[in-house]
């Protein structure tokens, strides 16, 4: 084989590789060798077919064999021997076809990987922001699981609805000119006045109604109302009262914590303070970690192959994209996201960078994933899969040595972050569940983000936070409620949900399926020097949706 180098600029490589026909011609007549002995034809005994009469029906597809495996065996060696590290996979044409008994010549153009500098880790500080558990925050998710336990007494008849009541309503929603709207009918809809669930009026309309009652409601819908028909217009809903109840006791007490299946308030008081404790931490590792990258990203500016960028940009805009589908306005999310195309293209190129970088920090100091880590992810992960299809799955990923790394990535980033923890000079400051989440939401703490593998996105440090949805556990106590007493109906009068805006928060680092800053392979080794052969068409077995 020939080997001519045709491009070196920058991380970009390019190679003209010529396989001789000689070569070629090898490759089948050991292939005819093999196959001689297995081949049956009428006039012939078994085994005993003249390897030419073999060559003569079976030449064309025996040839194109050849030539595909002496291409693969070509780029290996092109690897090997220039000593590369491909970025992403090699792209590998065969110019202008190929004919039987002349030379291959292939073109092989790749981007590599480049020389990290020698990562700066020494010097790092960092602040650790800590969150005691406050007993009022114990007694705060105390009081929902009492609430969400809410038992709820028949009202007499002449009873008058007051806020807090629970009304039960049959429905007919029509529009202004009192046309019925689909969706609009409903029977046995459990109203919980106050909870603030559906539309502006409509509850608040219900106080005052007894047993019994016929009541038209006049309300309007909110501009950013889910069904687009009825956005912003003016309806009226035909209501009949079936029932109202008010609500019992929801005491903090020895039977709660029993009607949750547990011994004793104290143990439940116990969970409640760990789970708390944790979300703490978590959140105090998430600032930690943004503020590491942060200084990682300020110390160390080197290219990155542009292949990798184009991926992980890819990969961000796909999901923008599809979260936008689901905003109020689509097309105005669709306009929002090309002004700050740049912007997000920055992000990805970051990205890269950072997973690079960690990636060298790990592999330099011993960072390692080790097996029995690695059974354990590929066990949760199974877990996602139906019994059926879990053992599918884990010969696939085992199989695979892409998806086994991108499978590995997650916990390697996170164990190369605890090293760089170790290393660093860490100070501890009190601060409020408020203060922290304030830090992290800031335009400076929120300069890293979280990492792509959490599926947390990243918004261009230039727009400011997102507002935070209001939080679903206070709705979902009521939710269960309601959805005890009412219909499998529609309920068209429920506003929609406040969303969070669909703008992507900068993951850590990028680790895509082709991309080496992995960590290791499933055979132990860089990602980058796994072989480049193309992985045969195998595909995971796809989930069940629930």
């Amino acid at each position: 084989m020939q080997t001519v180098e045709t491009l070196n600029e920058g991380l970009k490589r390019a190679y003209t590789l010529t396989i001789t026909a000689k070569d070629i011609d090898a490759k089948v007549d050991v292939e005819l060798k093999r196959l001689a002995p297995q081949m049956k034809m009428p006039g012939f005994r078994p085994g005993k077919v003249p390897a030419n009469l073999i060559r003569k029906m079976h030449g064309p597809a025996l040839t194109q064999d050849a030539v595909n495996a002496a291409i693969q065996e070509g780029v290996q060696t092109l690897v090997a021997e220039k000593q590369l590290r491909p970025a992403m996979q090699p792209s590998v044409e065969l110019e202008d076809g190929y004919d039987i008994g002349k030379d291959a010549v292939v073109k092989v153009e790749l981007e590599v990987l480049p020389q990290v500098p020698a990562p700066a880790i020494d010097g790092l500080k960092l602040e650790r922001l800590t969150v005691p558990v406050a007993d009022e925050a114990v007694t705060e998710q105390l009081q929902k699981f009492a609430d969400q336990q809410k038992k709820w007494d028949d009202a007499a008849d002449d009873y008058v609805a007051a806020m807090g009541d629970l009304v039960t309503v049959d429905f007919v929603g029509k529009t202004a000119d009192g046309v019925a709207f689909d969706g609009g009918t409903g029977t046995d809809m459990g109203v919980e006045l106050g909870a603030g669930r559906l539309i502006p009026g409509f509850e608040d309309q219900l106080v005052g109604v007894k047993t019994g009652d016929d009541k038209v409601l006049n309300v309007t819908f909110p501009e950013e109302y889910q069904e687009k028909s009825l956005a912003g217009q003016p309806a009226t809903f035909d209501i009949t009262v079936k029932s109202v109840k008010t609500a019992g006791e929801s005491a903090i007490d020895e039977d709660l914590a029993k009607s949750l299946g547990l011994e004793s308030l104290e143990q439940l008081t116990g969970l409640l303070k760990g789970q708390i404790e944790q979300e703490h931490n978590g959140l105090t590792r998430t600032h930690m970690k943004r503020k590491l990258l942060d200084q990682l990203a300020e110390g160390h500016d080197f290219e990155v192959p542009p292949s990798m960028v184009e991926a992980e940009f890819n990969q961000i805009w796909q999901q923008l994209q599809h979260e936008a589908t689901h905003e109020a306005d689509p097309e105005a999310a669709m306009a929002e996201m090309e002004g700050e195309r740049d912007d997000y293209r920055k992000i990805a190129e970051r990205r890269v960078r950072l997973g690079l970088l960690l990636s060298e920090i790990g592999q330099a100091n011993g960072v390692e994933v080790s097996n029995q880590e690695m059974q354990r992810l590929l066990a949760q992960a199974a877990q996602q899969y139906p019994a059926e299809q879990r053992q599918q799955f884990m010969q696939y990923v085992q199989s695979e040595p892409m998806a086994a790394a991108q499978l590995r990535a997650p916990l390697y980033e996170d164990k190369v972050v605890d090293f760089l923890f170790e290393k660093a000079e860490i100070t501890d400051r009190e601060a409020t569940r408020e203060e922290l989440e304030a830090a992290i939401e800031s335009e400076d703490g929120f300069a890293s983000g979280t990492h792509v593998h959490d599926h947390d996105n990243h918004k261009p440090k230039k727009k400011a936070a997102a507002k935070k949805a209001k939080p679903a556990s206070d709705d979902a106590a009521a939710d269960d409620t309601v959805t005890d007493e009412a219909s499998d109906e529609a309920k068209p009068a429920k506003k929609a949900p406040a969303k969070k805006k669909a703008a992507p928060v900068e993951a850590e680092t990028a680790v895509t399926e082709s991309s080496p800053v992995a960590g290791e392979n499933a055979e132990g080794t860089e990602a980058a020097d796994a072989p480049v052969k193309k992985p045969r068409a195998k595909k995971a077995p796809t989930k069940t949706e629930a």
